[in-house]
């Protein structure tokens, strides 16, 4: 029999309210806390999703009750349809019912507990409200989510409102600008601290306060299926903090000026000898004046022998003194003598001296004293290097010079004399073992030793042993006196470079000449053989290949010209970034597309005189040899700036005069050279390139053009990094305006009428050269008389009775050259036309010509129309 349906509804009812209460009472017990921020101080924001509460042990027990109940109904449910059993469905049900209802009275009552929790988010809160720094949490749209109690007592409340942070910032401009800073930082998801004072009350206490304020971006966590950025701001008052540290900073200052005020000076040296403090006595007694933007140095008020010995001082251990008799230098260059005690501290590196004045004690001192103290000031204070040693090598005592002699390789003072040759050097520390037991014994004759150190051997030292008399204790021993050769060696090796590279120069320039002759010769004979044949002649290409081939040779004879600096040059007034201006597109031709050209020029340059040419070729050259360097593609800069006397005089050392110079940088980035290839770079023929793909001639070229100009040239290089070659130009003062080049007008070749008319007179002691020219002024229609000699040529213009138009002459001949001809002719004929041919410059003979004497100048090699062309030129002016 089934039940009525009347009567299970009325079950169910009971059922369903006892449900409903219980999640009602289990809800109560859920943490939802909503928004927890204070939305008064933004009422335009929008809700904000409450923070899931966490599930505690309570909850479990609920849960599982209800999870009871649910079971017990489905299967009431179940019984139900099946039809058995009815009337005992009906008692389990009505059990359940009244079960369900004392449990719901027994929690309301408080009889029935199901377990104490409390939300992880209401922890934190507690913990939050707790905290005395400021805390809160604002979303992405700006709305305040959270501020705990210590941020609502800070900010306070204005007009009924809690008021917001930038209301409490704004008033000043300091607080205002950070809390600007601090904004733009959230914005852009940063995190960001700003320390600054507040000068108005805060929280109802009193005025000015130090606040620390931070913003730290963060992601909320996971709630109703979203995320979101959140932004943590963080308020702490660390007003005690910058008390502190106030008063610490003035405890500091006290400490300084109990120093300053000190009767003794005092000063403390950095590791990398930078002066840490000097105190106002010590500055009063050197009259040290502070130099804006510059930090003193050990240097600037200790010799450098002085700042040696304080450094090796120093190093004897930390906490140990040594007192040291050193003059130190004031600010107008004079000694002040003075007794410095120095502490090394350890790890740290400083060194603190104390210098006691010992002027005044000088003044008193006994003649005895005083001598001994002299003979002690003489002994650290000499440029050479001394110490003494006992009859067993162990070196007792040793000047500043000496420790900083022996001490190049890190390493410190050697105590043996054994100790200062470096190791591997065997031989010489026989010779010098032998020289320390001679001058023991107390014999003379001891010859000096030289010692070298350093990677390349490129440190010399020359030792001295002499015999030192026994002292009280009656123990003989030996005096070293200790010489720097590095310079000496350095300047040997280079007198020995520059007498070779002399010696070359002039053996190039010899050679040079004799082929001009030839060269002469050959050109000038294919030049009257083309003249013969046509184009269309198959002996026309073959002559043009013979011309072509002796060109080149001339160009690498021009070259050596170059090197031994007896080329012809006309020197102009130019301005270097004008030059290199118009260079640009010249270059980069050069250099091709996988180089990238930088083209610097200083500002306000000097004047230079140079033949323009030769300066092109130099800066081509360079920049050719810096595109074999980079074969992967680079950068090529050139720069140019003005360089004073004074920074000319730190390349004394490499024979370079004090002056004013302007400097040309090119810098590349290519593999760069060794030491070994540096030396030898300007040596004619020298070359790493592969075989023929280059003569060697390049910057032997550009060496000497610049030294004919007057100029310097120089190469720094670090394999793998690149190579730097720096030429120095020497200043041109302009003294007329009209010096100034400018722009040439380009010189008409040969007029196309090259005939003439006139006697010429030819002298020239090579007989093909002659030949040469005087069938090429004869077919130009000039008639040609010829002389082998100076004495020649007198003769035959005494046969012609001085009428002669204009006289040719080579300038090196037997019997008498060419400018002693001129002043012959000159007694006989003063108006006489006169023209030089030569392979040297004009150079090499103007010196023996009057300051004032006309003549013009044909350098050889020269062609056919160039002969007929200079002759026209002489006679129609």
């Amino acid at each position: 029999m089934r039940p009525d349906a009347g009567l299970i509804q009325a079950l169910r009812a009971p059922i369903a309210l006892n449900l409903q209460a219980l999640r009602s009472l289990l809800g109560q017990n859920q943490l939802e806390p909503g928004v927890m921020a204070d939305t008064k101080a933004r009422p335009e924001a929008a809700p904000v999703a409450p923070w899931p509460a966490a599930r505690g042990h309570g909850a479990t027990g609920a849960l599982a009750l209800v999870g009871l109940a649910a079971a017990g109904g489905l299967g009431a449910v179940a019984l139900l349809a099946s039809g058995a059993g009815e009337l005992a469905i009906l008692g389990v049900l009505a059990l359940l019912a009244v079960a369900g209802a004392f449990l719901v009275f027994g929690l309301l009552s408080g009889y029935l507990r199901l377990g104490d929790r409390m939300a992880e988010a209401e922890v934190v809160k507690t913990i939050a409200d707790g905290l005395d720094s400021g805390l809160q949490i604002v979303n992405q749209q700006g709305t305040v989510l959270y501020r705990n109690r210590s941020l609502q007592r800070l900010t306070g409340r204005r007009a009924g409102r809690q008021a917001t942070l930038e209301e409490l910032f704004a008033g000043e401009p300091d607080s205002a600008q950070a809390f600007f800073r601090l904004n733009r930082a959230a914005e852009r998801c940063d995190a960001r601290d700003e320390e600054f004072y507040v000068r108005s009350a805060l929280g109802g206490g009193p005025g000015g306060r130090w606040l620390r304020v931070g913003v730290r971006p963060f992601l909320a966590p996971a709630h109703r299926g979203a995320e979101g950025r959140l932004t943590l701001w963080h308020v702490a008052d660390v007003t005690r903090e910058k008390s502190r540290e106030i008063e610490t900073v003035s405890g500091l200052e006290a400490t300084l000026a109990f120093y300053d005020s000190l009767p003794q000076g005092l000063f403390a040296v950095a590791p990398d000898g930078r002066i840490a403090h000097v105190n106002a006595t010590l500055s009063q007694w050197l009259r040290l004046r502070p130099e804006s933007g510059r930090a003193p140095t050990l240097l600037d008020i200790v010799p450098a022998d002085g700042a040696a010995l304080i450094r090796a001082a120093a190093r004897t251990g930390p906490g140990r003194t040594t007192r040291l008799e050193l003059d130190l230098l004031r600010e107008d260059g004079r000694a002040f003598p003075a007794q410095l005690v120095c502490r090394g501290h350890g790890p740290t590196g400083i060194i603190s001296v104390l210098v006691l004045d010992r002027s005044e004690e000088l003044t008193r001192a006994t003649a005895h004293a005083h001598t001994e103290m002299r003979l002690t000031r003489i002994f650290q204070s000499a440029p050479f290097g001394i110490a003494t040693a006992d009859a067993d090598g162990r070196i007792a005592t040793a000047n500043a010079a000496f420790m900083r002699m022996f001490a190049v390789e890190g390493r410190g003072v050697p105590s043996t004399v054994a100790g200062i040759v470096p190791a591997g050097e065997e031989e010489t520390s026989r010779e010098l073992a032998k020289a320390l037991d001679r001058a023991v014994a107390g014999r003379a004759g001891v010859a000096p030793i030289e010692v070298f150190f350093g990677a390349q051997q490129e440190l010399a030292r020359r030792i001295y042993v002499s015999a030192l008399p026994a002292g009280p204790r009656g123990r003989a021993g030996a005096v070293l006196y200790a010489l720097d050769a590095t310079e000496q060696k350095a300047l040997e090796l280079k007198f020995a470079q520059s007498h070779k590279m002399e010696a070359v120069g002039k053996l190039a320039g010899g050679v040079a000449h004799d082929f001009n002759n030839v060269l002469t010769a050959i050109i000038g004979f294919s030049d009257l053989l083309l003249q013969t044949h046509r184009q269309t002649d198959p002996s026309y290409r073959d002559i043009m290949n013979i011309k072509s081939s002796a060109n080149r040779a001339a160009g690498l004879v021009r070259q050596l010209l170059a090197f031994s600096r007896r080329q012809t040059l006309l020197p102009e007034v130019l301005e270097l970034g004008e030059a290199l201006t118009d260079l640009a597109p010249l270059i980069n031709r050069s250099l091709g597309e996988t180089i990238e050209l930088k083209i610097m020029p200083g500002r306000d340059l000097w004047y230079i005189k140079a033949d323009k040419t030769q300066l092109t070729q130099v800066i081509i050259n360079l920049a050719v040899n810096a595109k074999d360097a980079m074969p992967d593609g680079g950068c090529l800069a050139i720069r140019t700036r003005n360089v004073s006397e004074r920074e000319s005089l730190k390349h004394a050392g490499q024979g370079m005069a004090a002056g004013e110079y302007v400097l040309i940088e090119v810098e590349d980035t290519g593999v760069g050279m060794t030491e070994e290839v540096i030396v030898k770079i300007f040596e004619p023929f020298f070359t790493t390139k592969d075989v023929g793909k280059g003569t060697g001639l390049g910057l032997s070229t550009v060496y000497g053009i610049v030294k004919q100009t007057g100029g310097y040239v120089f190469a720094d290089s670090e394999v793998g990094k690149g190579t730097t070659f720096r030429v120095y130009l020497p200043r041109h003062i302009v003294e007329n305006e009209d010096e100034i080049a400018q722009p040439r007008e380009k010189k008409k070749e040969a007029t196309r009428d090259l005939t003439g008319s006139g006697r010429v007179l030819l002298v020239e002691d090579e007989d093909v050269v002659r030949n040469f020219a005087a069938r090429a002024l004869s077919r130009q229609g000039y008639e040609v008389l010829e002389a082998g000699t100076g004495v020649e040529a007198l003769e035959v213009v005494a046969r012609e009775k001085g009428k002669i138009d204009i006289v040719v002459s080579d300038v090196i001949m037997p019997e008498m050259d060419g400018p002693t001809l001129l002043k012959e002719l000159r007694k006989t004929i003063p108006g006489l036309k006169f023209i030089f041919v030569s392979g040297y410059p004009d150079d090499a003979f103007k010196k023996s010509l009057d300051e004032n004497e006309a003549y013009s100048f044909l350098p050889k090699p020269f062609t056919l129309p160039q002969l007929a062309a200079k002759v026209k030129e002489q006679l129609e002016g």
